[in-house]
């Protein structure tokens, strides 16, 4: 078992929850591939997308249902700082998670994270668990709460 993944199953258990991983095939990089290997509508895939903040230099986690994208000046509403792109180097370094891979929780540094409101309307979402090819079932309120995460509206 990788370490990001490990850090994941310790953060959901940390939280009191018993979750296991799925590993799904060779690639679940992007939300489709992941909805397509697990089963799910598009929307019941929580990416995590993470962009940079241009005043505090950090990084800034927005978690997103599937099929939404991230509307950069609502995203840098919320975040109450105007936002980039973060690249590998910061998203490695403060979640400790590769691109492709970007869990929700078990980051290395806290994170400030948001949550898209869309995620809510399923019992059950599946996000990623600190590997390209693993994902985690889990309620999205779940989530939500143990996430640390910010419910607003961000999305285009």
């Amino acid at each position: 078992m990788s370490k990001s993944l490990k850090r994941v199953m310790a953060a959901l258990s940390d939280a009191g929850l018993d979750i296991a991983a799925l590993e799904l095939g060779p690639e679940t990089r992007t939300a489709q591939q992941a909805a397509d290997a697990a089963g799910c509508a598009l929307d019941q895939i929580a990416k995590s997308v993470i962009f940079a903040g241009q005043t505090s230099g950090r990084a800034i986690l927005f978690i997103t249902a599937g099929g939404n994208r991230v509307d950069p000046a609502k995203a840098s509403a919320a975040a109450g700082e105007p936002l980039g792109k973060a690249d590998a180097t910061l998203i490695r370094t403060q979640t400790g998670f590769a691109i492709g891979g970007v869990a929700p929780v078990g980051h290395l540094s806290p994170i400030t994270a948001y949550f898209d409101p869309k995620l809510l309307e399923f019992a059950v979402i599946y996000a990623a668990a600190g590997t390209p090819r693993h994902i985690f079932p889990i309620v999205p309120a779940v989530l939500l709460e143990i996430s640390g995460a910010q419910s607003t509206d961000f999305t285009i």
